[in-house]
C-alpha cells in the first residue's frame, strides 16, 4: 500500500475511533488566532503575570496546586491589584493539592473580593466514591480572550526559583481566539458542579458554534475528561493521536502508568514501523510511580521503542508530538488516575509550527537526558524486580 494511502486509512481509522468514543473532544475542535508555547517554568510566568496586569473585566483561575510562597504570593499580589481595578477574579483550587497552603492565603485572598472555591472538600455529601476525585487542571481564562494551560502549578519549584533538586521541567501555552469561549464553557461546569450555579461573570459570553473545519492550517480541539464520563475522553484521544502516527511518535510524561490499552497502542504503532520515543523521569516526586512505571519497560525496549530518562530536573511536562505536526499538550498524565479519576484539560493543537518549537523542545531534552536499553535496563537488583512485581496491582490508584 502507497504511504499516502497508508496514511489515509490510518487517520481515518483513528478519527472514527474519536468519533466513537470521544465526542466531546470533536465536539470542541475550533480555530486559533495565536498560540505560542512557552518552554520553561520562567517563560511561562513572565508572560502569566504580564497577562494578569493587563486584565481589564474578568480572571478565570482553576489549579491543583497553588502554594504561598514566592511565585504564589506574587499571584496573590495580581489578582488583587485587578481587584482594585475593578476586575471580577473567580479562583476554583483543588481541596487536597493545596492542602499544604496555608488557609489564610485563600483567606486574604476572599478579603480582597476574590471569589475562592475549594474543589472537592472532603465530605460524605457525594458518597465515599467521590473523596478521590480531583481537580488536576491548570488554566486561566483573562477577559475572554486570553488562555494559559498546560502542566505547571503555581508554585516555584515549576517557575525555575525553586532549590535546583526540587525543580520541575514544565511546558505551558497560551491561546487566542474563539478557543477562549469553550475554555470559559468548562470552567463554569466546574464552578456549577460544586456550587449548583455557574459563577457571575461581569457579562455574559457570546457563544459561538463550533468549527470542524479539519483542513484549516492552525486549529485546537479541547479536550476535556473527568470522573463524570464512562469512557475516559482524554485515555481516548491518546490512543487516536498513536493511531494516526505514520513516521514518529514523541512523548513525555512524569507519571507513565500507562495501562494496557495505551500499552497496546504503542506496540502496535511500533510494529507498523513508527519511531517511538519516551522521555520520562529519571527521578519522581511520587518514587512508587517510578517503580512501575519501569516493570512495563522490558515489552517497550522488545518492541523498538526508545526510553530516555531525564536525569537533572524532575520531569512534568506532559506532551505527545506526532509526525512533527500535531501536538497532544496539558494537564493529564498517561494513568489511571488521570483516565478516571481526575478532572483533566488536554489540547490537540493542529498547527505545523507549533510542532517545530515541541520537536525542538524534546530534542533538547532528549540531550540531556539518559537512554535506557534492555541492557542497562536488566541490570536492576532482584530487590527493584521483586517491588515492581508486588506494586503493579496498585497501578490502579496512582
Amino acid at each position: 500500500m502507497a504511504p499516502e494511502r497508508n496514511r489515509a486509512v490510518r487517520s481515518s481509522r483513528a478519527h472514527r475511533l474519536l468519533r466513537r468514543w470521544g465526542r466531546v473532544a470533536l465536539s470542541r475542535t475550533v480555530p486559533v488566532e495565536q498560540v505560542r508555547l512557552h518552554a520553561t517554568g520562567a517563560d511561562f510566568f513572565a508572560a502569566y503575570f504580564a497577562a494578569l496586569a493587563s486584565a481589564r473585566t474578568y480572571i478565570c483561575l482553576e489549579y491543583y496546586i497553588i502554594r504561598a510562597d514566592r511565585t504564589g504570593n506574587r499571584l496573590a499580589e495580581e489578582l488583587t491589584a485587578a481587584r482594585r481595578r475593578g476586575v471580577q477574579v473567580f479562583l476554583i483550587y483543588d481541596y487536597i493539592g493545596c492542602l499544604d497552603t496555608p488557609e489564610s492565603f485563600f483567606r486574604g485572598l476572599r478579603h480582597h473580593g476574590v471569589h475562592c472555591l475549594p474543589f472537592n472538600r472532603p465530605s460524605f455529601r457525594r458518597g465515599i466514591r467521590w473523596f478521590d476525585r480531583r481537580d488536576h487542571r491548570k488554566l486561566t481564562i483573562i477577559d475572554d480572550s486570553l488562555a494559559f494551560l498546560g502542566g505547571l502549578n503555581v508554585a516555584d519549584e515549576y517557575a525555575g526559583i525553586a532549590q535546583e533538586h526540587r525543580r520541575f521541567r514544565d511546558v505551558g501555552f497560551s491561546l487566542s481566539g474563539p478557543a477562549v469561549v469553550h475554555l470559559t464553557d468548562l470552567f463554569q461546569d466546574i464552578w456549577r458542579l460544586e456550587t449548583g450555579q455557574p459563577p457571575r461573570l461581569p457579562h455574559p459570553v457570546h457563544h459561538a458554534p463550533p468549527q470542524l473545519c479539519l483542513s484549516e492550517e492552525r486549529r485546537i480541539s479541547l479536550v476535556s475528561g473527568g470522573p463524570h464520563q464512562l469512557r475516559s475522553t482524554i485515555r481516548t484521544v491518546f490512543r487516536g493521536a498513536m493511531a494516526l502516527a505514520a513516521s514518529e511518535l514523541l512523548i513525555a510524561n512524569p507519571y507513565f502508568v500507562p495501562g494496557p490499552l495505551i500499552l497496546r497502542s504503542l506496540l502496535r504503532a511500533a510494529r507498523r514501523g513508527v519511531t517511538i520515543r519516551l522521555l520520562l523521569p529519571a527521578r519522581s516526586d511520587v518514587p512508587i510511580v517510578r517503580l512501575i512505571s519501569r516493570s512495563t519497560y522490558r515489552h517497550l525496549l522488545d518492541a523498538g521503542i526508545e526510553i530516555y530518562e531525564l536525569e537533572q530536573e524532575l520531569l512534568h511536562a506532559k506532551l505527545m508530538l506526532i509526525d512533527g505536526a500535531l501536538t497532544v499538550i496539558g494537564s493529564a498524565n498517561l494513568d489511571q488516575r488521570s483516565f478516571h479519576r481526575n478532572f483533566e484539560i488536554n489540547a490537540i493543537v493542529h498547527c505545523r509550527s507549533f510542532g517545530s518549537q515541541i520537536r525542538e523542545l524534546f530534542a533538547g531534552d532528549l540531550y540531556r537526558s539518559r537512554r535506557i536499553t534492555a541492557e542497562t535496563h536488566g541490570q536492576r537488583g532482584m530487590l527493584v524486580r521483586l517491588l515492581e512485581r508486588l506494586l503493579r496491582p496498585f497501578s490502579w490508584f496512582l
